[in-house]
Formats: C-alpha cells, sequence, structure tokens
C-alpha cells in the first residue's frame, strides 16, 4: 500500500513516455519549419526573386544570434535558473514569434507594404558585421529575405533553448531507466520532420494549382502553435511530477567563463569541436539545397494533370507508407522473437520500395530526397547499441567521414552522368541520400558518447556548450558560403532547375577530408593515451 502511494508518474512507463512524445513532437515541429523552404528554393526565387546567395544567407540566418551575440550561452543559463520546463515553453513560444515574422516576411500581404519600403531601403550596411563579413543583411538583399532572416534568427533562438531542454528533460524523466532508448527515439522522430518537411511543403506551396510560398511556411507556423501546447502540456505534468517527488527541479551546471581557459588547451575537445562542425556543416546546409541540387541533375517529367499520380491525395499515401517504413523499422531492433524482428524488417523494406517507386512515378525531387532519415531511423538504435557494447567509436568516425565524401563526390561526378537516364539517375539518387542518412546516424552514434572520455568531468557541461556553439559556427557560415559560390560558378543562370552544383558538392566533400583526416588523429591520440574510444561503453 506505502509503495502504491509513493508511486509518481515517473514509475509509469505511460507517463514518462507520454512526457517523452510530447517533447519529441516539439522537436519534431521544429524540425519541419527549420527547413520549410528547402524544398521550394526554386519557387522562392521565382515568386520572391531570392537568388542563390540571398537564399544562403537567410537560411544562415538561423543561428547568427547564437554565435556572435552568444544566445546559445544565454540559453543554458536560463535552463539552468529557470529549470526544464518554464525553458521549455520560453523556447516553443520563441520559436512560433519567428515563425510568424518569417511567415508574413514571405506572404502577399507584405509586398507592397511600408515595410517592405522599409527592409528595402534599410540593414543594407551594419558597422562592424560588415567590416568582419559576418553581416546577417546585404545590400541589395530583397525585403522579404532580410525580413524572414530576422524572424528566422529568433526562431534558431527558440530552436536551439529548445534543444538543450528537450535532452535535459529526457535525463530528468529517465534516469536511471531507458534513458539511451528515450534519447534514440526522441531522435528518430525528430528527423522525421525532415522527411514530413520535403513532402509537405511543396504540396501546400502547390495546392489548388496556384502558387503560394507562404502557405508552406503558415503550415510551418500552425506546427509550431502545436508544439507550444505540447510544451505547456509537459509543463503540467513535469509541475505535478516535481509536487509528488517534493524534489526541486534538476538543473545543469552554469557555464562558468573560468572554464574556457581549461577547455581550450585540451586536445581531446578540439578534436571533438572541430569533428562536429566539419560534419554536421557537411550535412544541415546540403538540406536546405538537396532538392534543388536534384531538380537540376535529375531529368524530371511532372505527371499529366489529369494522371493518379499527380493527385493531392497521392502525397497522403506516400507519407502514410513513410510512417510505416521507420516504425517498423525503427521497433524491429527492439523485438526479441526473432520472427517478429524479421517480419517487422521485411514490412519496414517492402514499404520503403514501395514508397520509393511512388516517388520515381511521382517525378518529384521533394519525395525523392525525403527518404534522407529513413535509414537513419531504422540504424540508429543498432549503432548506438553496437557502441554501448562492442565500442569502435573512433573508427565508426572514420567510416562515416569516408561515406559522407563519397556521397558529395556522388552527387557532384555521377549523378549528372545519368541525367538523361529516367530511372538510373533517380536509383542513384535514392541509393545516395540513403548511404548519406546512413552516414548522419554514424558518426553522432559515436561521436557524442565519446565526449565524456575525450574531455574532463568537471568541465563537460562547459565543453558541451562550446562545441554547440563552434557547431554553430558552421552551421551559419556553410549555408551562405554555399549559395554564394552557387551564384559565383553560375553566372547568368536563371532558371533555378539548370544550376551546376559541382563546386558547393565539392567544397561540402572537402569538409569530409578533413573530418576523415581528424578522424585519424583521434584515433592515433586515442591509441597512445588510452582514452578508451575503441572500447565499449558498457563493461561486462
Amino acid at each position: 500500500m506505502t509503495q502504491a502511494i509513493q508511486k509518481t508518474l515517473r514509475d509509469s512507463a505511460g507517463m514518462r513516455w507520454t512526457a517523452l512524445l510530447l517533447l519529441a513532437l516539439a522537436m519534431f515541429c521544429s524540425y519541419i519549419f527549420m527547413d520549410i523552404l528547402s524544398p521550394i528554393k526554386d519557387l522562392m526565387q521565382e515568386t520572391r526573386g531570392w537568388d542563390s546567395t540571398a537564399f544562403g544567407t537567410m537560411q544562415g540566418s538561423e543561428v547568427f544570434l547564437n554565435v556572435f551575440v552568444f544566445f546559445l550561452i544565454f540559453a543554458g543559463i536560463i535552463l539552468d535558473k529557470m529549470g526544464v520546463r518554464f525553458t521549455a515553453v520560453l523556447s516553443a513560444a520563441v520559436m512560433l514569434v519567428g515563425a510568424i515574422i518569417k511567415w508574413y516576411a514571405v506572404s502577399e500581404s507584405f509586398m507592397g507594404s511600408g515595410l517592405e519600403t522599409w527592409f528595402t531601403n534599410n540593414l543594407n550596411y551594419i558597422p562592424v558585421f560588415d567590416e568582419l563579413g559576418v553581416s546577417p543583411f546585404y545590400a541589395g538583399m530583397p525585403a522579404s529575405a532580410k525580413f524572414a532572416a530576422c524572424g528566422f534568427m529568433i526562431f534558431g533562438c527558440g530552436c536551439e533553448m529548445a534543444g538543450i531542454t528537450v535532452s535535459r528533460g529526457i535525463v530528468k524523466w529517465f534516469k536511471g531507466r531507458e534513458m539511451a532508448l528515450a534519447m534514440g527515439s526522441e531522435m528518430a522522430l525528430a528527423r522525421l520532420g525532415v522527411a514530413t518537411c520535403m513532402i509537405f511543403s511543396p504540396f501546400f506551396a502547390k495546392l489548388g494549382g496556384n502558387i503560394s510560398v507562404s502557405r508552406s511556411v503558415a503550415f510551418g507556423v500552425v506546427l509550431m502553435c502545436i508544439a507550444l501546447i505540447m510544451t505547456i502540456v509537459y509543463f503540467f505534468m513535469d509541475r505535478k511530477l516535481d509536487a509528488q517527488t517534493g524534489e526541486a527541479e534538476e538543473k545543469d551546471d552554469p557555464f562558468k567563463i573560468s572554464d574556457i581557459g581549461t577547455i581550450l588547451s585540451d586536445l581531446g575537445f578540439w578534436l571533438v569541436a572541430l569533428l562536429c562542425v566539419l560534419y554536421y556543416s557537411a550535412i544541415f546546409p546540403f538540406q536546405k539545397y538537396a532538392v534543388n541540387m536534384l531538380q537540376c541533375n535529375l531529368t524530371l517529367t511532372e505527371p499529366a494533370s489529369d494522371s493518379f499520380w499527380a493527385q493531392p491525395d497521392v502525397t497522403i499515401v506516400q507519407y502514410i507508407i513513410m510512417l510505416v517504413v521507420a516504425a517498423a523499422g525503427f521497433a524491429s531492433n527492439f523485438q526479441k522473437k526473432a520472427n517478429l524482428k524479421y517480419g517487422l524488417l521485411a514490412i519496414s523494406i517492402i514499404a520503403l520500395v514501395t514508397y520509393c517507386y511512388m516517388g520515381y512515378m511521382r517525378q518529384s525531387a521533394e519525395s525523392i530526397f525525403a527518404v534522407f532519415p529513413l535509414l537513419a531511423v531504422l540504424i540508429t538504435p543498432i549503432l548506438g547499441s553496437y557502441v554501448d557494447h562492442k565500442g569502435k567509436a573512433a573508427s565508426m568516425l572514420v567510416l562515416g567521414s569516408l561515406l559522407l565524401i563519397a556521397c558529395h563526390l556522388t552527387f557532384a561526378f555521377i549523378l549528372p552522368m545519368f541525367k538523361d537516364s529516367a530511372v538510373g539517375g533517380i536509383v542513384i539518387a535514392y541509393v545516395t541520400i540513403l548511404v548519406l542518412g546512413s552516414s548522419f546516424s554514424l558518426v553522432p552514434a559515436s561521436l557524442w558518447p565519446s565526449v565524456p572520455k575525450l574531455v574532463d568531468a568537471k568541465v563537460i557541461g562547459s565543453a558541451y556548450a562550446l562545441i554547440f556553439w563552434i557547431q554553430n559556427i558552421g552551421l551559419w557560415l556553410f549555408p551562405l558560403l554555399i549559395g554564394k559560390v552557387l551564384d559565383k560558378t553560375n553566372p547568368g543562370v536563371t532558371d533555378p532547375t539548370k544550376f551546376d552544383y559541382t563546386a558547393p558538392l565539392l567544397m561540402l566533400a572537402g569538409l569530409g577530408v578533413a573530418a576523415l583526416i581528424l578522424g585519424f588523429v583521434l584515433k592515433a591520440v586515442d591509441k597512445k593515451k588510452g582514452i578508451g574510444l575503441e572500447e565499449p561503453n558498457i563493461k561486462s
């Protein structure tokens, strides 16, 4: 009887997984909005006059305040002082405000308004930032892109705050329980947001036969409203848990300025931080251009308007099949019975082939790239379990970098060779995208668990804050660089489906080469100092 009275929400599997679902859905919605314009880059150029430089500058603005105003550090302080539930709601509210501004910036209402005139005439020169070459605006940048960048900066502050808050919330609810599985599940659901964005952003932009890019962003705003609701519900669940346990909220150690010297003198920190920024800079910025890259390197013929494959309902069916791929593949990792395990795996593979076939029949670059996170969802638990029980984290970093290089070089040189092959080009695109998605799981699965082995435990929280800050530098810089390189190497090209992406892809492959070199350095340091990166996390 006493045990029944003392049982808390955290002790109930249903309640703690509900708490996880609320946090994961909020991140799922934020991932969708993060890339909401990526699959319609061509439409932004056609309807709003955004060339690749304007598009890249706006996309890079997401992390501008985190990098140059150090908001990432402030977010950690807010989390430390105010706790998980307050910061979760605050982050969702900040993301919603930024999303609304971005929506208005690309809406028809903004065009011809006094606000458009103001943005056209202002923010063409930002003292200090222009001198340093890091300004989020430039002379001649479309007013809608400038205003959208302002909204995206605000959204980025909330998104980064949400990321660290969700991780802390999972620790609070799952400490001593299925924490690794919970974190893997949250990551898998969030990454499905990328695929959801790729499918539904063009769907809403082209709905009804008339083009409206603001409809896509409005879809994202609705999702951010849902994210805010999710965090509010979580707020009350979390508060009830604290009332039951009588504990104050668990809070992170604050970021200390005095830690910086200790961290920056640590070779392990620099290896991890540089690997992180190189790897993620070759993935996340690429996502923002991937659909347009496929449009430029594949010969896609839209199905006839009266064809079954041109109907809006096909999008819904395709998305349901995608969810079957992800759910069955992810669940297969946790089945103890062989027949159930391989049965679910077979369902996942069959559904994946069906999805790919539908993407081919629809002749849609957005649908093709949407397979990107599906293999990652399937293998993330496998890789995490392997590192836990078998080790080889440093070797996985090397393998992930090799796959990254191979994929970007394939996109740069092999895919264009099959431009005239209706089937061959799409098959190569699908295989390369799936492999790139798998490398997206391979490196993080081995990178993040290695941090505690490389950095002194006394400064681990501060080290993570600095690593994320350095990562954000790459996420700001490379969307901008890709856009500039694209414009410089395609002078006079006005058709957004005719760009030559060779130079940007070589730049991204170069990041993979640098990551590969660092991976070998890390293996050498591990062997020399006996850090234990190749050893399993769980000792038998």
